[in-house]
């Protein structure tokens, strides 16, 4: 497995397979670059070299104590792409890896590194209500997932993937055991300590000026049914304040729509890579 070094001596897994153009993917809480695996075969038939790593305290990377926060999340992404002198490259993130990815171009995405960005089901502008932000999600949302991850973090990751990521809780939908186990593999191979950290990092941080900042092509994906990050706190503002944003709703799809739907997103990232 490959690994690298970051400042504070912490190891980050990473994928890194095929040659062309390089597309860098960013995997959303608690996961790892596993939950990118329909579209890393998809892009590596299609001729591009896809990387995919898991965040600091997730998947095989080191558990961390610290740093467990957006600026060295992309600190890190920017590690990552000095290593693999990644350049023109498209940055993809879904749900707090949207997040990563408006950090990452915003601070570390000038001279070349960066060719175009997408976010999907993402986080930013920001969750969390407040005065600045009314219609986000109240912070006691975000206080339930503390306490359930404290009280019993194998039963929430059952939990969670069950009912709303997927939309496995909506009528008539076709529920799929596997990709509930997948979820729930993925999330417990990561730290409890930096996992917990993380939900504060996606539901507070607050993107508003990185999104500004960016002056690449940026796509937003966003299912109209994400029953984890609401569309009309997210996307719908975050395309407003991208320079260069180009919006698409999914009718019906859910925030897990990558691994639901890829047919449906892998052609919509095609197109938008190559046009």
């Amino acid at each position: 497995m490959a690994f690298i070094n970051t400042g504070d001596g912490t190891e980050i897994f990473y994928k890194d397979w095929g040659s062309g153009q390089p597309i860098v993917f960013h995997h959303g809480w608690p996961l790892s670059a596993d939950d990118w695996d329909a579209q890393l075969i998809y892009f590596l038939s299609k001729g591009f070299r896809v990387i995919a790593h898991d965040r600091r305290g997730h998947g095989r990377s080191s558990q961390t104590h610290d740093g467990n926060e957006m600026d060295t999340y992309a600190a890190d992404v920017a590690a990552l792409a000095e290593y693999l002198n990644l350049r023109d490259a498209v940055h993809i993130g879904h749900s707090t890896g949207g997040g990563e990815v408006a950090r990452y171009v915003a601070e570390h995405g000038r001279g070349g590194r960066v060719a175009k960005a997408v976010l999907i089901g993402a986080v930013p502008p920001v969750m969390v209500k407040s005065d600045r932000n009314p219609d986000g999600l109240p912070i006691e949302v975000f206080d339930g997932f503390r306490a359930a991850l404290v009280a019993n973090r194998a039963q929430f990751y059952r939990d969670v993937p069950s009912g709303p990521f997927y939309g496995f809780n909506r009528p008539g939908a076709t529920v799929l055991p596997g990709v509930i186990d997948n979820w729930w593999r993925q999330g417990m191979m990561g730290g409890i300590k930096p996992q917990y950290d993380c939900i504060k990092a996606f539901s507070e941080t607050d993107f508003t000026e990185d999104l500004g900042k960016i002056d690449v092509p940026t796509l937003v994906m966003h299912g109209d049914d994400d029953q984890i990050v609401p569309i009309a706190d997210s996307a719908l503002l975050s395309n407003k304040l991208l320079k260069r944003g180009t919006l698409r709703v999914y009718k019906g799809l859910g925030h897990g729509l990558c691994t639901i739907n890829p047919e449906v997103v892998n052609a919509d990232l095609l197109a938008f890579i190559q046009s």
